[in-house]
């Protein structure tokens, strides 16, 4: 029951990024805000030019657009009095997070129209607002959130990709397609319009969840590898998925960021 404000959750985190084996450069990008219960992580798109700009700059405009709402709509930090989240606010907060991804998807495009070098860029993103018991999530492209809840782990976001859509639509089997890379179908700076996949999850103290960039989840083939990682102390899950991709091949940049709920704000 409120008006336009919601309660951010306590929250704990860790996340890291690492170039893998094969790039010298690192284009991911990723953030953590516990104050405001903002996660995001952004994969510039390979094989367009400035990915790691998209993806820094991406993350900027999503962070700054998202605050500044919080700021306006008198959302609560942890420790004020909160209200819980009603199902009046999720709308509210489901738009928040739509629009600042296209904000930022805009912010790309008119860069590309200012300076002819940036025509192109583009970049994933998956972004998480945990608001009291829920968990918005924002998804373009083929960056991923999965939550955990004691021994069970879904896959909340949908992958964007060619390959993705093909067996959507019956012309290839999950089995037959473990490991193949795929275009991407949607990712920010793309077109002039953005389609943006929300979720709202609901969230208890306890519940995990993982942001993470393709580089990463390519080496999810097996489910004890992501019950292994969620099971780790939070501190140490990012670096041990690091290494579990990097051991794997590492053949793309790697970032992994997990998210405890500790309680409601």
């Amino acid at each position: 029951m409120l008006g336009s404000a919601w309660s951010v959750a306590h929250t704990t985190h860790f996340g890291m990024t690492d170039p893998g084996k094969l790039r010298a450069i690192n284009e991911d990008a990723f953030l953590a805000d516990g104050r405001l219960g903002l996660f995001i992580v952004a994969d510039g798109v390979g094989g367009r030019p400035f990915g790691g700009l998209a993806a820094g700059e991406a993350v900027s405009v999503l962070w700054e657009r998202i605050w500044h709402e919080t700021k306006a709509r008198g959302a609560s930090m942890p420790g004020q009095n909160a209200s819980w989240v009603g199902s009046e606010a999720i709308v509210k907060i489901e738009g928040v997070v739509r629009t600042a991804m296209q904000d930022a998807s805009q912010k790309l495009r008119a860069m590309a129209k200012v300076d002819g070098r940036y025509a192109g860029m583009c970049t994933t993103a998956s972004v998480v607002l945990v608001a009291g018991e829920v968990a918005v999530v924002g998804q373009v492209g083929d960056s991923r959130v999965y939550h955990a809840r004691g021994p069970e782990i879904r896959q909340v976001t949908e992958d964007h990709t060619l390959l993705n859509l093909r067996i959507k639509q019956g012309f290839a089997l999950p089995e037959h397609t473990r490991g193949r890379r795929s275009p991407i179908t949607r990712a920010l700076g793309l077109a002039d319009e953005l389609e943006v996949d929300i979720y709202a999850v609901p969230v208890a103290r306890g519940d995990r969840l993982l942001l993470c960039s393709d580089g990463l989840h390519e080496y999810f083939d097996r489910e004890k590898v992501l019950r292994r990682l969620f099971q780790l102390d939070i501190q140490a899950a990012a670096p041990a998925a690091v290494r579990h991709a990097r051991r794997r091949g590492g053949r793309d940049n790697i970032t992994a960021l997990f998210v405890e709920i500790l309680g409601p704000g």
